[in-house]
């Protein structure tokens, strides 16, 4: 099974980008984070049209997730992260395909630092943390896939002190990020490259993307079940905002 995540910042808009990676790539699962449409308007049928089944949560203007199965109907589990009943904003969704539980997550970034959407990342970490525990509790195959908002350690940015401030890196953050590893996850990158600078996100500014100058900040966290099988993964944010495919048996 192949599964990929790709923040895609606007569905409709980036439209023939996914189909042109979806036809090239087949990937097995595609994970979508940042649809940046309502339910209504999220573009169904044109992924049907391309052999993939799709369960989705849209939110008008930001936020919005997906799951999208080739050949395939995703089981819809939940539509939301439990814990806060009046969280609306539309970061997470769950469903199993061909008997792997597999998430499409869109952490909040957190920014300005500090202040309460900073907070409000902290508290979405610790809330993804006890429902993570749920799953390696049970002992079933999942895929924790997404976008953290977090490049966890200083392999995951170039070379750089322009981001100190920013909420991707804080101390906080990191050590959020590594206590949810810590449960018993493994980051399917650092699984297959341990020591190599990998990265899925570009700032268009400053000319970042000509001169490689990224931060690894969408991960795939695969629990023992999966991790088992784990063939290959790489990060190839290229295609867009973000996509790392990850191979399992």
């Amino acid at each position: 099974m192949k599964i990929a995540t790709f923040n895609i910042n606007n569905v409709k808009r980036r439209l023939p980008n996914l189909l042109r990676f979806l036809h090239a790539a087949k990937p097995d699962v595609v994970c979508l984070q940042e649809l940046k449409c309502t339910d209504a308007e999220f573009p169904a049928q044109a992924f049907e049209d391309a052999g993939y089944g799709a369960v989705w949560r849209g939110q008008k203007t930001w936020n919005g997730v997906a799951i999208l199965a080739r050949d395939a109907e995703p089981v819809l589990i939940r539509t939301a992260l439990p814990g806060d009943r009046d969280d609306n904003e539309a970061r997470y969704i769950e469903a199993a395909v061909n008997g792997v539980i597999v998430t499409s997550l869109y952490l909040p970034n957190g920014n300005p630092q500090p202040g309460p959407k900073f907070d409000y990342k902290l508290d979405w970490f610790r809330r993804l943390r006890l429902h993570a525990a749920k799953f390696l509790k049970q002992d079933v195959p999942v895929v924790l896939a997404g976008d953290y908002n977090v490049a966890p350690t200083e392999l995951d940015i170039y070379p750089t002190r322009s981001w100190d401030k920013d909420a991707l890196i804080q101390p906080k953050s990191r050590a959020a990020f590594k206590s949810l590893v810590a449960q018993g996850w493994r980051d399917a990158i650092r699984e297959c490259h341990p020591s190599k600078p990998m990265f899925t996100f570009w700032d268009y500014k400053r000319n970042r993307w000509p001169r490689d100058a990224g931060l690894r900040l969408d991960h795939l966290l695969l629990s023992p079940a999966v991790a088992r099988s784990l063939r290959r993964s790489a990060a190839r944010g290229r295609l867009g905002r973000s996509s790392s495919p990850m191979s399992p048996r």
